[in-house]
């Protein structure tokens, strides 16, 4: 009789080792950080495996879609998003902000978003594609991604394309104000928020080991670190200034390495397996 009750309460531990683990269905919603995952050419393949792919290798059963869209801000995105083709997930991220940004986009407050005041901000565009990814799945869990510091960006496949890191406003705007409104919004939802810009292995010091300039006073070129670089000029022409020996968390300035794709993918991992599906 005991080793009878013993079968029966093993039973279930042993049944459940062969059981296949949940799947979780994940759609990635984002600009170039997400949309490279997916066209790792476009780091002229300085980045074997993004912080997509890292992510689904760290939580079992984990499937994604990307819908990333290269050089798109929040606002583009929440005003064409009736045109995807967004699919019912459990999971959603929402990883936006450094374009608009960079574009002059207003960050808007709390207010726009609880107000829904339509995607004249950040703050109106974040509503839109909330309510947008609700209508899909009701139940869904959406986590909000904060833009990463910025070091100085220089495109690696056309150096024309570069502009200047989160050290410094862009149109009198600060990266941490875009930050600050969707980590709000994050909190008025109750909804997890992973926090990249205030990740200590993610600052601006370490997006690169150096910049490799022209000393502006003998024109030979020579390795700047953070923040040295930032009062010392690059000109569209010069050696791509950030060589292979300068790629620490990013590999041009500003888009994640391997390195800094291993560390989104264990901030965002850690989150998801905390979720009660």
């Amino acid at each position: 009789m005991k080793v009878r009750r013993l079968l029966l309460l093993l039973l279930p531990v042993v049944l459940g080792s062969f059981m296949p683990m949940k799947g979780i269905t994940w759609t990635a919603i984002g600009d170039s950080f997400t949309y490279l995952n997916d066209h790792l050419e476009e780091s002229d393949n300085r980045v074997e495996k993004g912080w997509i792919t890292r992510t689904t290798e760290l939580v079992p059963g984990l499937t994604y879609i990307n819908h990333g869209h290269n050089y798109w801000t929040s606002v583009e995105i929440a005003y064409k998003i009736d045109q995807f083709d967004l699919k019912p997930s459990d999971v959603y991220t929402i990883f936006l902000g450094t374009n608009d940004w960079w574009l002059g986009v207003k960050p808007g407050t709390l207010d726009d978003y609880t107000n829904n005041t339509g995607i004249g901000t950040v703050s109106g565009a974040f509503r839109v594609i909330i309510d947008r990814l609700r209508s899909l799945n009701p139940k869904a869990h959406i986590i909000l991604m904060t833009p990463m510091q910025r070091g100085d960006f220089v495109y690696i496949l056309n150096n024309k394309v570069n502009s200047w890191g989160s050290y410094k406003d862009q149109e009198g705007q600060s990266l941490e104000a875009f930050v600050n409104v969707v980590k709000a919004i994050g909190k008025a939802e109750n909804m997890e928020i992973v926090d990249l810009y205030s990740e200590p292995r993610l600052e601006i010091s370490q997006a690169v080991k150096f910049k490799y300039l022209r000393d502006p006073q003998t024109r030979e070129y020579k390795e700047y670190a953070y923040p040295d670089y930032i009062n010392i000029p690059y000109t569209v022409g010069d050696k791509y200034p950030y060589p292979l020996k300068a790629v620490d968390v990013t590999y041009d300035g500003i888009h994640p390495s391997d390195k800094g794709c291993e560390i989104i993918a264990e901030l965002l991992a850690k989150v998801i397996k905390n979720i009660r599906f």
